[in-house]
């Protein structure tokens, strides 16, 4: 029996989600940007998957713009923000524990002239609010930080971060990557605050290839791609209909996401309570998000005991599965020593994750490390 447990990376698509891909593909096929019947067709189910994903974000519609993903998502927000401040300063904050697509894209701001700060997190991967309030400038023209740590479970306080920046009057627009956030966590762009959100289709259900950038009404972002005038001319190029669709669709499909998160949350106990117990090596990264736990086995490499488990249809990550080869960027901010990121494996959970999944998961730990300490 297969137990998929690397729901971080990507998840498997729910079937609504398919569903509306294939009518889309199938019956609604026309370009949302023609006139005649199936081209109004098709602009009226862009316009109600728009509704969906704006309203599961608790926004409004007019603020949302559908990206190929959140890798696209982020580096629109960061390199385009930056550039429409650059008048008013040249200073970024970010962190030292942000996605490759936010830290890749600061490199490139670096090599135009602006000055980045980047922050150490916590024990959890989170960002101290307190660390934002330290850093920042009369010249800080944008903070760009993570909601939930996509290897740690960590949480940052963007909601307390944007309040500090409105009450310290600064000119700052704040970016986060809400990625892995995303219906895990109860939050809406109004209660963060933020003037820009990245979002991802394939984290919540949906397949691969759609993303969202939150972008706050009267904020006036240069488009990332040229062409032609889609998405209100904010973002060219034909609409991914099937994928748009579908991430409507999973949006929708979703369920109560205070419910979810409290299931996961259970699960991820259960997970650290049992494996506590029984392996003495055990260690584990605290962090409050319900449905990232990072863990590792000092002494084991992660390879090795992610190979144990794949052989029994166990399936987990290293760390972010866009990292090719390498030490955890995220795990040696945080200072875990080496023994300890040479044996760290990411457990994602989703809302289909049952305690089945766990029980193996701990099983399979227990063996690989009863079988490698004895080989």
């Amino acid at each position: 029996m297969e137990h998929y447990l690397d729901n971080s990376a990507t998840t498997k698509v729910c079937p609504e989600a398919a569903r509306a891909a294939m009518q889309a593909m199938t019956e609604i096929y026309g370009n949302p940007s023609s006139t005649h019947t199936l081209g109004r067709q098709a602009k009226k189910l862009l316009d109600a998957s728009r509704a969906q994903v704006a309203a599961a974000l608790g926004c409004a519609p007019s603020e949302l713009v559908f990206t190929s993903c959140g890798s696209e998502s982020d580096n629109w927000a960061v390199l385009n923000g930056a550039e429409a401040m650059k008048r008013r300063g040249g200073h970024i904050i970010s962190s030292l524990v942000e996605h490759d697509a936010v830290r890749k894209a600061l490199d490139v701001l670096e090599s135009r002239g602006f000055e980045v700060t980047r922050l150490s997190p916590d024990g959890t991967g989170a960002i101290p609010v307190q660390a934002v309030a330290n850093a920042l400038r009369p010249d800080t023209i944008l903070v760009s930080l993570m909601l939930v740590n996509n290897e740690t479970g960590g949480v940052t306080d963007i909601s307390a971060i944007s309040k500090l920046m409105k009450r310290s009057g600064s000119q700052a627009l704040l970016h986060t990557d809400a990625v892995q956030a995303f219906m895990k966590l109860p939050f809406s762009a109004k209660s963060l605050g933020a003037d820009m959100i990245s979002l991802s289709g394939h984290k919540i259900h949906a397949p691969k290839g759609v993303g969202a950038l939150y972008i706050k009404n009267g904020l006036k972002l240069r488009p990332f791609i040229m062409g032609g005038g889609q998405e209100s001319g904010r973002r060219a190029g034909t609409e991914a209909m099937p994928q748009i669709a579908a991430f409507g669709a999973a949006c929708q499909a979703a369920g109560n996401v205070l419910e979810n998160g409290a299931r996961m949350a259970a699960l991820k106990a259960h997970a650290i309570e049992r494996l506590s117990r029984e392996i003495p090596e055990f260690r584990y990264i605290h962090s409050p998000a319900p449905h990232i736990l990072s863990l590792s086995l000092p002494g084991w490499r992660s390879e090795v005991l992610m190979n144990f488990m794949e052989a029994r249809e166990i399936y987990v990550s290293k760390s972010s599965a866009c990292k090719k080869g390498g030490r955890s960027h995220v795990l040696e901010a945080i200072g875990l020593d080496a023994k300890t990121i040479d044996g760290a494996i990411r457990v994602g959970l989703s809302r289909f994750t049952g305690s089945e999944d766990i029980d193996a998961l701990c099983r399979a730990l227990k063996d690989a490390h009863d079988t490698l300490a004895h080989s």
